[in-house]
């Protein structure tokens, strides 16, 4: 069974996050460049000057935030931030996109052009003071996501239509070796989104213009979808009192008038009861 959770239409609904010190989702409308947030019959939304797109927890009341420029902390109670350091600040073409914190404290974050220019960006991780880059010369990143155990991370490059998986150390959860595709989406229509993995190992990944998160297996092998109104879904997260709630945001962007017009979902974020139990989000080390 799925619902609209939030009815605020976004162009660009990304980077749903649930706080598990509050009880709250967090999520973010890129383009309209905007926080949001929805506990009960609270809601808010915080304005920025540049496009925000992903966050990971730091403590109950602070954020690590990414834009279109740099890293910062912000405080959910005041609205007070802090510089962390610069993401791409000297590149007008590019912005941040999917992201999320990994096992180890570390927090993975995606760049791309504005109007997604072919290799524009690149995939980094910041982890104690350090950003690294990762993978260098990505049109769309999106899907990152981590093993229960912290033994790989999933990402993918949308306009590859494939997500790959990499082995990360166990020590300080930086990727080693060579990548290999996990799930080969060449022959679909739509192109891999957000992703997260559940406690037991599965993935769940927004597929834009499918309207659904679709369910995987760890061998990558298709085990159920969940549709949703919305055409072009963004992003999933695992939250609620016992993590087995799914919120997916979506986008209105690009979409024709009239089926915006026939479809008032478009943009909204929804959430949707699974079978499933999801892992509490990881905590970033600043």
């Amino acid at each position: 069974m799925t619902r609209v959770f939030d009815t605020t239409v976004c162009d660009l609904g990304e980077g749903p996050l649930w706080h598990p010190e509050r009880g709250q989702l967090f999520w973010f409308d890129i383009l309209g460049r905007k926080l949001l947030t929805r506990r009960g019959a609270f809601s808010r939304a915080w304005q920025f000057e540049h496009c925000v797109s992903a966050a990971g927890w730091v403590d109950a009341a602070t954020l690590l935030i990414a834009s279109a420029s740099e890293l910062f902390s912000f405080n959910i109670e005041t609205g007070a931030r802090e510089h962390v350091l610069p993401l791409e600040a000297e590149n007008p073409v590019t912005r941040s996109n999917d992201g999320r914190a990994d096992p180890f404290g570390g927090f993975w974050i995606g760049t791309m052009g504005y109007n997604a220019e072919q290799d524009a960006g690149a995939i980094y991780r910041y982890y104690k003071g350090e950003l690294r880059q990762l993978f260098p010369a990505v049109s769309i990143p999106n899907a990152i996501c981590f093993d229960p155990e912290g033994l790989f991370a999933l990402y993918c490059d949308t306009r590859e239509h494939v997500i790959r998986k990499i082995a990360l150390d166990q020590k300080d959860g930086w990727p080693v070796g060579e990548s290999e595709i996990f799930i080969d989406m060449r022959k679909d229509d739509w192109g891999p989104d957000g992703g997260v993995i559940d406690a037991d190992g599965n993935l769940w990944n927004a597929q834009w213009g499918a309207s659904r998160v679709a369910a995987y297996n760890r061998k990558g092998e298709f085990l159920r979808e969940i549709r949703f109104a919305a055409r072009q879904t963004s992003c999933p997260a695992f939250g609620g009192a016992d993590l087995s709630e799914l919120f997916v945001t979506s986008a209105a962007t690009d979409l024709p008038s009239e089926e915006i017009d026939a479809c008032h979902e478009n943009g909204m974020t929804f959430v949707a009861e699974t079978q499933a139990r999801g892992q509490k989000e990881h905590k970033v080390l600043l």
